[in-house]
């Protein structure tokens, strides 16, 4: 079951009881449906993080990458390992609560290898990693990886070139539309301009179109994301060629071959460390990055090939460095991970919430002391299955951690309980079709309403709508919201 409808359908009765796995502590309170056909009352946890682990064996890792494979459920991360003659390595990892664990590093480049970004290929179920290598006129590569659970390994087949030229500042994503691979890179071997391919991956090979530039002068740090309600790649970036702006371009997958709009700028000024990722409820994106030092995001929303964008929020006024974020599907957030680089050098996440076209964010959480610079900055994934963060990064290497946890999510939420539940009783509960009228006070007739993660009920659009209050203590609790 993946909607509430398949369990019930429309004008089906306002009241059924149901087991409480959790006490429920008076009437007027929202729940949620587990799995099993019990309700629980909706909770969030504070954040918190567990030990720091190493993923390498030997030597300082650089140029760190952390991709999720969904396939197997496992964490890869990919780096170039200073202590192993900077060849191009890679691991497999398991979250257990906020316990990390990993295998043995495997190399998939002998030889000196930048630059590095990796992406998970949701169709072929495997790993794509895009490299410089210095050991081959620094020419753009792309390697495949596979993922073995059982044994916590990862086997690659032959590399490929993506650019027979000189190639920097490389990014990745994955178009699960289009099931293609997107690279965006520096084309020093064309004057330096930011170029695109797409890559096709069959079995453990992977094939690339014709290159396009989406920018006829110099471009650096590119990441892209995948707007699914659009089809389109996102692709953020400096834009060295006009004063270092911070800016973004809305490309389209076609065959092998990938096209661009025209570009927009989300900030005027010397933009850095610009990353991106998208929010599947707002239909969103959101877009970090540092600026004179300090923590900034915006809000991206894409129409055809362009995209326009929102006010600016900090969520760090202090110096922030190697900016990375990752969408938490559970709990409808966007989590920036950064490094305090004023004083502490501490790792930090922070969770934003969309609302509208305007971001907000919660109390930051350090997770990890000192996080060494790193070329390509600290990498943060979301694990669906275990719902926890990894960050992975240059210095104490990885860590496990949740910011703003709650069990709402956009599909299990059922009803308001009509009286208090005890843990493993049984209780009637208003269903989502009916008119909820215990329990609640003080509403706004004609106003919306949401639960927000905490399980309170108010007119901020950020969390999960339930309905329209009717009276200053009845909410219709609408069947399809």
């Amino acid at each position: 079951m993946t909607n509430l409808s398949d369990l019930f359908p429309a004008g089906a009765g306002k009241q059924v009881s149901f087991t409480a796995d959790g006490a429920i502590s008076a009437a007027g309170k929202p729940v949620v449906l587990n799995s099993a056909g019990t309700i629980s009352p909706i909770t969030s946890s504070n954040s918190s993080a567990g030990t720091p682990v190493s993923f390498g064996s030997v030597g300082t890792p650089d140029y760190v990458n952390v991709v999720y494979d969904t396939n197997t459920n496992k964490v890869v991360v990919v780096w170039m390992d200073y202590g192993n003659s900077q060849y191009g390595t890679a691991a497999v990892g398991t979250v257990t609560g906020t316990s990390l664990s990993w295998g043995d590093p495997q190399v998939f480049n002998s030889g000196e290898t930048t630059s590095i970004a990796a992406t998970f290929d949701s169709n072929a179920n495997k790993v794509v990693v895009a490299y410089r290598d210095g050991s081959a006129s620094n020419y753009g590569k792309a390697i495949v990886g596979t993922v073995d659970g059982s044994a916590n390994t990862i086997s690659f087949g032959t590399e490929a070139n993506f650019n027979a030229a000189s190639t920097t500042n490389i990014g990745i994503g994955f178009d699960s539309t289009a099931n293609k691979a997107v690279i965006a890179f520096r084309d020093d071997g064309n004057s330096d301009y930011g170029t695109a391919v797409v890559g096709t991956v069959s079995g453990t090979g992977i094939s690339f179109g014709s290159e396009t530039a989406f920018q006829t002068n110099q471009t650096s740090s590119h990441n892209l994301v995948h707007d699914p309600d659009e089809n389109k790649m996102i692709l953020v970036y400096k834009h060295d060629g006009n004063s270092s702006y911070g800016t973004a371009s809305v490309g389209t997958v076609s065959g092998t071959g990938i096209s661009f709009g025209t570009a927009a700028v989300f900030k005027t000024a010397n933009t850095n460390s610009a990353t991106v990722a998208y929010d599947t409820t707002a239909n969103k994106a959101v877009v970090p990055y540092s600026i004179s030092g300090a923590g900034k995001a915006v809000v991206g929303t894409v129409s055809g090939t362009g995209i326009t964008f929102g006010a600016e929020a900090e969520f760090y006024s202090g110096g922030t460095s190697n900016l990375a974020c990752a969408y938490n599907s559970t709990g409808n957030k966007t989590v920036v991970s950064y490094t305090e680089a004023s004083t502490t050098f501490d790792g930090f996440a922070v969770a934003g919430t969309i609302s509208g076209t305007s971001i907000s964010f919660g109390t930051a959480l350090n997770f990890t002391g000192d996080v060494t610079y790193s070329s390509s900055g600290q990498n943060t994934i979301y694990d669906p299955d275990a719902d926890k963060f990894v960050s992975a990064y240059r210095g104490a290497g990885s860590v496990v951690y949740f910011v703003d946890s709650s069990n709402l999510t956009a599909t299990n939420f059922i009803g308001i309980s009509d009286a208090a539940i005890s843990d493993d009783a049984s209780g009637n509960v208003t269903i989502k079709g009916g008119i909820a009228s215990s329990g609640l006070s003080s509403l706004t007739p004609a106003s919306d309403y949401y639960v927000q993660n905490d399980g309170t009920i108010t007119t901020a659009s950020a969390g999960k709508k339930i309905g329209k209050a009717l009276s200053a203590t009845s909410i219709n609790l609408e069947y399809q919201s």
